[in-house]
């Protein structure tokens, strides 16, 4: 994973409105359930089926940490499918994205400005069209180095250009990314 597919991940859970099944049991009867059968269920968790039929009855009650890690994971990714959609929906139609960020900002403009790169503490709201690049090249499967692409654009745009109010040569360059925060 990359810094701003987690990021992203992390916006997506922070919409949810229940909290995750608490115990291993639970979780695995909500990913049997969610992905109709045992036998789907212990392919994408890579046991076997027999170890998800002994979660579901209780007759194993602690799993190995990377198996927890991993059933702790599918369960994330499948829970409240609805919410999370109303949540990307809204971010894609109306409401936008916000990013924090903390990263070293360059420029490429017009001769007799200033060009050097610093490290500059961002906090701007991006516009639902930003919001839904980000978020389709997210679901398709874009690697971090495209979503870092569409967030600089993103923010050339609006914190750096003002909508086109000001600095038209401008070219932003966004790297030594110390951390990025998103939320809906």
């Amino acid at each position: 994973m990359g810094i701003f597919r987690d990021s992203l991940d992390k916006a997506t859970a922070n919409t949810l409105t229940r909290p995750l099944p608490k115990s291993p049991q639970a979780q695995m009867r909500f990913l049997v359930r969610t992905a109709k059968g045992t036998r789907a269920a212990a392919d994408m968790l890579g046991v076997s089926q027999r170890t998800v039929e002994r979660y579901v009855k209780g007759q194993i009650k602690q799993p190995r940490p990377e198996l927890a890690a991993r059933l702790t994971d599918a369960v994330r990714r499948r829970w409240q499918p609805r919410v999370r959609a109303k949540a990307r929906q809204h971010a894609v139609t109306t409401g936008g994205i916000t990013i924090e960020t903390r990263a070293r900002f360059g420029y490429t403009a017009a001769p007799g400005t200033t060009d050097d790169a610093r490290i500059r503490l961002i906090t701007q709201h991006l516009p639902p069209d930003y919001a839904s690049r980000l978020l389709d090249a997210h679901t398709v499967g874009a690697t971090d180095q495209q979503l870092q692409q569409i967030a600089a654009e993103g923010l050339q745009e609006i914190y750096f250009k003002e909508r086109g109010r000001r600095a038209a040569g401008l070219h932003v360059a966004f790297t030594d990314i110390d951390y990025v925060e998103l939320d809906f």
